[in-house]
């Protein structure tokens, strides 16, 4: 039986070959019918954002269900566990998704495609780091000091970011790739649609879609070096935490027009997710030092499901007081000036 804890090398894995290449099959079928589905640009209803939303929040959910009765309910509160991590902070990623589509002016129907590029490369990057990540742990317990000084870190920088009162924006003309890619290749002025490049002139000429399809690819290797170490906090176990990724990044495209009116609303999501980084680092930090110390205590699965679930309800529910309290005072205002 599996131990609660994180465990050391050799890593334990529920990760059968089966259970890797059905995975795998799965994930390919699910993006080939999302670009499929894209492959005629449109700007999404809601009722067809929701549906799409309801269906990816159901998988994972009938998933970590199956896994329980055939791996017992360690693995799959893991899951559970993992998966809320990262779909929250997958939430973040989508207000810095929603700032640059914002910034490079892409028209609405074409927002879906670039998010689904965007979802594309960073289930490669994902896929990447986790395979780092395990190699690491595999050398010793040495790498949960390393992952968790990572996230206190990040932590840190995201609670400084929530707490200036700077709005958060994006300069595409300060973007390292986008200086080097009109220094490598000329860029037309509008869109073409869903196209990369086209001929101009009998030259290979960029649009500005390809411009935001790298801008999306660099802020994915922000996030994978925050998600990765933050799942492999809640258990060690590559294969599920590859199943928690593919699974918070899949439903994006469609969650990102169910949330992008309501995304701005959450004012308080970083200091939350500032607060699910720090203690994440800190159960990494406490693992390895059990080793050394053995009396010092180590946060169980279930207590971190539960910290992270109090937490994101918590700023929720001050954002909206917080959202409330600020339109009383407009109406208040608004009723003394008239």
């Amino acid at each position: 039986m599996r131990s609660e804890t994180l465990l050391a090398a050799p890593i334990q894995s529920i990760g059968s070959p089966m259970l890797w290449t059905v995975t795998l099959v799965l994930l390919v079928v699910l993006l080939a019918l999302d670009f499929f589905i894209t492959r005629r640009p449109h700007d999404v209803p809601m009722k067809e954002a929701v549906g799409w939303t309801v269906f990816y929040l159901a998988l994972p959910v009938v998933f970590g269900l199956i896994i329980w009765p055939l791996y017992g309910s360690t693995p799959s509160i893991e899951f559970f566990t993992g998966w809320i991590v990262e779909k929250s902070l997958s939430v973040d990623n989508l207000f810095v998704f929603m700032l640059l589509l914002t910034a490079f002016a892409v028209p609405k129907e074409l927002a879906q495609r670039v998010l689904l590029f965007g979802i594309v490369g960073a289930l490669v990057l994902r896929a990447i780091f986790i395979a780092a990540g395990a190699a690491v742990i595999s050398s010793g317990t040495w790498a949960f000091l390393l992952f968790g000084g990572v996230l206190l870190l990040t932590a840190i920088k995201v609670i400084r970011e929530a707490a200036s009162d700077e709005e958060k924006a994006v300069d595409i003309d300060d973007m390292r790739s986008v200086k080097i890619l009109r220094r490598l290749m000329p860029v037309t002025n509008k869109y073409h649609g869903s196209k990369l490049t086209i001929r101009q002139a009998g030259k290979l000429t960029l649009t500005p879609m390809a411009l935001v399809v790298v801008a999306v690819f660099m802020t994915d290797i922000v996030f994978a070096v925050d998600s990765v170490p933050a799942v492999y906090g809640v258990t060690s176990d590559p294969y599920i935490v590859f199943a928690t990724n593919v699974f918070a990044l899949l439903g994006l495209r469609a969650l990102y027009f169910v949330l992008r009116n309501a995304l701005s609303q959450l004012r308080h999501l970083d200091y939350g997710l500032g607060v699910i980084l720090a203690f994440i680092g800190v159960k990494l930090v406490l693992h390895w030092a059990h080793d050394v110390w053995t009396w010092l205590p180590v946060i169980p699965t279930p207590l971190s499901l539960a910290v992270i679930v109090l937490t994101l309800a918590t700023v929720t529910f001050t954002s909206l007081a917080a959202n409330r309290r600020d339109e009383r005072r407009a109406a208040e205002t608004a009723a003394t000036g008239s």
